[in-house]
């Protein structure tokens, strides 16, 4: 005989199980309808094999597993499907899914099924298809595909099968009734399961609270040729927990994280080994099973043999449920069943037990309490767990802190809210917690699968482009060997021309290629000599291939060396820079030192090693930057003391951004001084001095660009640039519109600028005149010209293209304006009477000009 182990806590609460064994067990009668849920099981959902008016057969399927972890479904009689649809189903929320309504045509005519004599004869993965086909999963628990735990890896070795017949939980005794009934068939099925798995151990558990399944399932065990065992438990809840049931019979705890399998074990329950009896023997698939139909509002209580899809109201009338004194309808155990909202929710595969109570049975929870701290709870919990701390974390939705404290591993037996005295319902903190790490968890791996998607995608357009590189890479290489080609037949002709052309043509281009080849070189060698040393330290012996690496990179450093500074010498003084490179070389070697800077100020504050070589390196910097200043301040001293026939073009565009940005940093001293002055500072002269300073730079630069403007102005003899007075003009046009808006803006708001507005409006007005002025007189030049030279064709052409352009616009628009009722319409068809006189007019011009 076994010994017997003991779990951390559990309770007894009252058993109220002989209410329902004093009957006989009975067969439910056909009901009009049955509605198949396509998720009776965990994991995926089935999808359905029928459409809605179809005809099936008795154990027909009509439903395919989804993915690996699902099962078949089959029709529990002959029959029609009325509809595809959603329907309540068996859930705590009482959420809706997808089901399958049969219709029963009340003949059950069963497809043609046939068992098999010895199953001994057939393959593991042949008998393991059976199971699968019959679609049979766990009936005591969660609904875990049976053919998935019978058919394990070679990478699991069972070395003990477990069957449950505990049903610790009150009121339900299915199982007890199934193991007196119809022992010989669950033997059967542990005959097949042992076959399939291979065990050294076979171990039936059942509570000393059942006499009578013990006896009948140890006399059916005897008759065995396996050496079966039958382990009389004591009565205490939950033993029929998986976990807890494994303690109990094996001494053994099944780690954290891990599953029973991991460590050789593997448990079915006794109404699972029934019904695999019968798929394999029968080649019956599973399309009933027994229901515990009990409670003070059933007057005929007992264990009733359903079909799948029977509704719960049909059981009910079977049962003579006392509707007046029915108060509560539980699906399950009062420990871990839930409360049904309806009495519509069909029976499916997990349903063990219906529970009608009564209001005295089933009074309403008392109001929760504050956690009074005082422990009960954790010496109840058979998992070991804290409920206390746990529903602290639920209730304050640190989920995370609740995963650390294995929140996962609680059963959810209620044990916890069974003996807590302040009656918090533990349990639904838990189920809350739960569900909303299962969320969590959800949106990490959609979030986990989309970046990988997105990599993926990255990845295929990265290598695309390479792939491009490589074949413009390709192109280019044969484009270049047959240049060369054409270029060594004239080399043969004449060495001396092809020597000559061979030359480069630009040796400060050379020079910089050749540079950049040391500095490669020097690379190279630093990781080489990095890769050798991360090898001695890591204590690798073989170094001669990294030796050999490093020896080949000093050689490779020291012939570009040589390389570089001959062609150096060789190489012809290069050209002077001018003003504008050196000025950006100076702008550049100022940013290096101020990043470098910022950056040896972090080192320094984070204590980095790194800030030694940031400070000699930052010196570095500003001596190069110093350097580049110097540099651009001798170009531009020598630049301004030229003689001014000596002088170089004068850049414009330069001396206009220079007067510009001077004036805008004279505004930002003002401003800077107007705002010390109104804060009352004190200390007001250095601000004075530096806007003189910037008064003194403004006034140069706005001289140097009117010298400049002037000494660029075309002379008078010289033909006008029609388009740049024509652009001037308009830009004018524009600055006065907005300084008219901005004059008018202040008058509404009686702003105090509104006198400097208008001075700066009036400036614009002369500004505008002058250049509107300018444009006319420019285009009279030309067309007093033009008349003299002749007309020129070409702008006729363009002005004549331009107006028929305009014209089929205005008139595709006004169209457009007649359809919408808009209108615009009155104002386009004006413009357009307008436009046709300009067309007109562009087009005689031109056949004019075109006349000999």
């Amino acid at each position: 005989m076994s010994r017997i182990w003991s779990f951390h806590g559990g309770i007894h609460p009252a058993e109220n199980k002989q209410q329902s064994l004093d009957a006989p067990l009975r067969q439910m009668p056909l009901p009009k309808k049955l509605v198949l849920p396509l998720q009776q099981h965990i994991g995926a959902p089935a999808t359905p094999m029928v459409e809605v008016g179809d005809k099936v057969l008795k154990g027909q399927r009509i439903a395919e597993p989804t993915g690996f972890v699902s099962i078949f479904m089959h029709a529990p009689t002959s029959g029609t499907i009325v509809e595809i649809g959603d329907y309540s189903v068996p859930h705590p929320s009482g959420m809706k899914a997808q089901c399958l309504v049969l219709e029963p045509d009340g003949e059950e005519q069963w497809i043609d099924h046939q068992g098999v004599e010895d199953f001994r004869t057939l393959e593991k993965p042949e008998l393991a298809e059976i199971i699968r086909c019959a679609g049979i999963s766990g009936m005591g628990g969660a609904g875990f595909p049976t053919d998935i735990k019978l058919h394990l890896s070679d990478d699991h070795i069972v070395n003990t099968l477990i069957i449950n017949g505990v049903e610790c939980e009150p009121y339900i005794t299915a199982d007890d009734m199934l193991m007196q009934e119809r022992a010989e068939q669950i033997i059967g099925g542990i005959e097949i399961a042992a076959y399939l798995i291979k065990p050294t151990h076979i171990l039936i558990g059942i509570e000393d609270n059942k006499p009578q399944a013990a006896i009948a399932m140890t006399e059916a065990a005897r008759a065995s040729e396996l050496d079966i065992e039958v382990v009389i438990l004591p009565t205490k809840y939950p033993s029929g927990g998986e976990r807890q049931l494994i303690k109990l019979v094996t001494g053994v705890e099944v780690p954290h994280g891990q599953l029973p399998a991991d460590i050789g074990i593997v448990v079915q329950n006794v109404g699972t080994m029934s019904a695999v009896y019968k798929a394999v023997h029968d080649g019956t698939p599973l399309i009933s099973r027994f229901t515990t139909i009990t409670g003070d509002a059933v007057r005929e209580p007992g264990n009733i043999e359903v079909l799948l899809g029977t509704p719960i109201e049909d059981l009910l009338e079977f049962c003579d449920v006392d509707y007046d004194r029915l108060s509560r309808l539980i699906m399950g155990g009062p420990m871990m069943g839930y409360t049904l909202d309806s009495d519509s929710i069909p029976v499916i595969k997990t349903s063990n037990c219906v529970i009608a109570g009564t209001q005295e049975e089933f009074p309403p929870a008392p109001p929760a309490q504050n956690c009074i701290r005082c422990g009960a709870c954790e010496q109840a919990c058979p998992a070991e767990l804290l409920p206390q701390q746990l529903h602290w974390f639920a209730k304050g939705k640190e989920f995370d802190k609740a995963l650390s404290h294995n929140l996962m591993d609680c059963i959810e037996c209620g044990a916890c809210s069974f003996v807590c005295p302040s009656n918090i319902p533990l349990v639904q903190y838990y189920r809350f917690a739960k569900s909303e790490i299962r969320k969590e968890q959800q949106e990490q791996r959609k979030a986990e699968q989309a970046r990988i998607r997105f990599e993926a995608r990255q990845a295929r357009l990265e290598a695309a482009e390479a792939e491009k590189q490589a074949k413009r890479k390709a192109r280019a290489e044969a484009a270049a060997k047959a240049q060369s080609q054409k270029k060594e037949a004239p080399a043969k002709k004449d060495p001396a021309a092809a020597k000559e052309a061979s030359a480069p043509a630009d040796p400060q281009a050379q020079l910089k290629q050749l540079k950049t080849q040391a500095a490669v070189a020097r690379t190279k060698l630093k990781k080489a000599e990095k890769a050798l040393q991360q090898a001695k330290d890591d204590g690798i012996e073989d170094l001669k291939q990294l030796q050999d690496d490093v020896a080949a990179a000093e050689q490779k450093v020291t012939e570009t060396k040589q390389v570089f500074e001959a062609a150096e010498k060789a190489a012809p003084a290069p050209e002077a820079p001018s003003l504008k490179d050196l000025k950006v070389a100076a702008a550049v070697a100022r940013t290096k030192v101020t990043k470098t800077e910022k950056a040896l100020a972090d080192a320094e504050a984070k204590g980095a090693a790194s800030a030694d070589k940031l400070r000699s390196s930052l010196q570095m910097l500003r001596d190069k930057a110093d350097e580049a200043q110097k540099a651009y301040d001798d170009a531009e001293k020598a630049q301004t003391s030229a003689p001014k026939g000596d002088a170089p073009a004068v850049d414009l565009k330069a001396l206009k951004s220079a007067a510009a940005i001077a004036r805008t940093k004279l505004k930002k001293a003002e401003k800077a001084l107007a705002a010390a002055e109104a804060d009352g500072s004190d200390d007001l002269k250095p601000l004075k001095q530096a806007l003189a300073e910037q008064k003194s730079k403004t006034e140069a630069a706005q001289k140097a660009f009117a010298d400049a403007e002037q000494q660029q102005t075309p002379a008078a003899d010289s033909a006008p640039d029609l388009k740049a007075l024509k652009s001037a003009a308009a830009i004018a046009r524009t600055k006065l519109k907005k300084a008219e808006k901005a004059v008018t803006a202040a008058e509404a708001e009686d702003s105090d600028d509104l006198d400097d507005l208008k001075k700066v409006l009036a400036v614009q007005k002369g500004k505008t005149e002058a250049a509107q002025k300018a444009f006319e007189t420019a285009e009279q030049q030309q067309d007093s010209q033009g008349s003299v030279n002749g007309p020129d064709i070409k702008a006729l052409k363009t002005a004549a293209a331009v107006a028929r352009t305009k014209l089929k616009k205005t008139e595709k628009a006004l169209q457009d304006a007649k359809e919408k009722g808009s209108p615009a319409a009155d104002q386009l068809e004006k413009a357009l009477a307008g436009l046709q006189a300009k067309a007109v007019q562009a087009e005689q011009e031109l056949e004019k000009a075109q006349q000999p």
